[in-house]
Parts: C-alpha cells; structure tokens; sequence
C-alpha cells in the first residue's frame, strides 16, 4: 500500500513539475494521444523513480555519507538532482516517458519534487497511537 502511494504522490509531482515550463521538464506519454495515456505515462514515471529511489537512492546516500557531513547536506540536491536524470535514463530507453533539460534544472525540479513529496508524507502519515491515549 506504502509504494502505490509513493508512486501516486511521485506522478503528481512530476506532473506538477512538468507543469511549470522554466524547468524544462517534460512528460512524452505512451501512445501519445489524450488524457489517459498521459495517466498512465506518469503513473509508470512515478514507479520507476520510487524504484530508483528504494534501490539505487539508498546505495548512494549510503556511499555519500561523507559528502553529506561535509556539504551539511547540500549535497543532497545533487543526489536527488541524478535520481531524477536517472529515471529520466531509464524511461527514455522505451521511446515515452521523462525528458530533462539542464542538469542545473534537473536539481530544481527534484527540489520541488522533494518539496510536494515531504508535503505529502505529512498530510498522509499515519498517526501512531501512544500508550497513554488508550
């Protein structure tokens, strides 16, 4: 349930994101054609970024530790900025799917991706119950 979620939360994102043009973030929907293809597209670019995220995230920011330490975290935009680029890779292999533009915009976009996911996850956390609520 968690990462149907997280894929939900991901394609609206990108979506939004998509939506704002000096980003320079694009969504190439497979067949391309109307409203439900384009659905479909970002669901699919949804999934694979939470796959990249799950996988291939945790091994670099693992690796990264240090660079987080030093850089206070900044280096962060960076990781997330090559995440995205990196679903983009993935996707663009099937001929549908996420184009970027500079990598400079890149790092904005995952920013603002990181931003609506973060709202996400506190709107729709799951509240745990204390002992002492009983």
């Amino acid at each position: 349930m968690r990462f149907l979620i997280r894929v939900i939360v991901n394609a609206f994102a990108i979506w939004v994101v998509s939506l704002i043009t000096i980003l320079q973030v694009t969504v190439t929907p497979y067949p391309p054609g109307e409203m439900v293809p384009l659905l479909v597209t970002l669901l699919a670019i949804g999934a694979v970024f939470a796959i990249v995220n799950t996988i291939v995230g945790t091994v670099v920011k693992v690796v990264a530790f240090p660079l987080y330490v030093l850089t206070l975290g900044l280096i962060s935009l960076v990781i997330n900025g090559f995440l995205l680029w990196l679903t983009a890779w993935i996707t663009g292999f099937w001929g549908w799917g996420l184009a970027l533009g500079d990598f400079g915009w890149t790092i904005v976009a995952a920013l603002v991706i990181s931003i609506i996911n973060g709202i996400f996850n506190i709107i729709l956390r799951p509240q745990r119950r204390h002992e002492h609520d009983r």
